[in-house]
């Protein structure tokens, strides 16, 4: 279970006010679901993940004063961005990516000269996994063509990625956080946020 704090304890741990944690909100640089409302024996009261909403709050406070609220609002947004294309000398000048994941991606893609938005964050999702050491080359080809063929579905639902090991094969899965599936196996991966991936991306590469 993932730790929390209470809207309290956040305000006095971050040196931040009320006004400043609730204007946030309402400029959508925090998530609507990261405030909780939760029962105590003094009634109720407000809690956040702790590590996400710390994270946060520090991404703020840093960039804020070299860019407006509306800015920041973008950059932290699950958003996928359109219009943006990179061409591979690119990304490799703005070090997001390995050589190797993108020779990987073009193996798989053959033909791509230049990325677009969706296209870079499948890499990144690749790097940050197989940094994790779990998965093989092989695992991460076939997780490459499951989210290609199958993200745009769920984009606007705040997707998560799991991935099983059964008799030596991986099986992936794409789903909404809070559902709930059956496996009988121990996940290798798991509840890997895209959405998250999406918005660190976006801080990189925007």
């Amino acid at each position: 279970m993932e730790e929390l704090i209470s809207k309290k304890d956040l305000l006095v741990e971050m040196n931040i006010s009320y006004g400043q944690l609730y204007r946030w909100k309402r400029k959508k640089l925090i998530p609507e679901e990261w405030f909780m409302k939760k029962s105590t024996y003094t009634g109720q009261e407000t809690f956040f993940p702790r590590e996400k909403i710390k994270d946060r709050i520090h991404q703020i406070l840093n960039m804020k004063d070299g860019a407006s609220l509306d800015d920041l609002a973008d950059k932290f947004s699950s958003d996928i961005p359109e219009s943006m294309v990179r061409r591979r000398e690119e990304l490799l000048s703005l070090q997001i990516l390995n050589k190797e994941i993108i020779n990987l991606y073009e193996e798989i893609f053959k033909g791509k000269e230049e990325y677009s938005f969706e296209d870079i964050l499948y890499m990144y999702i690749s790097e940050d996994l197989l940094n994790q050491g779990h998965l093989s080359i092989e695992d991460m080809s076939r997780i490459l063509r499951m989210l290609s063929d199958n993200y745009e579905t769920i984009k606007d639902k705040d997707p998560s990625l799991s991935v099983y090991r059964k008799f030596g094969v991986s099986v992936s899965l794409l789903h909404k956080n809070g559902e709930i599936f059956y496996s009988d196996q121990t996940p290798i991966v798991d509840n890997y946020s895209i959405r998250s991936a999406v918005e660190k991306l976006k801080l990189k590469i925007i």
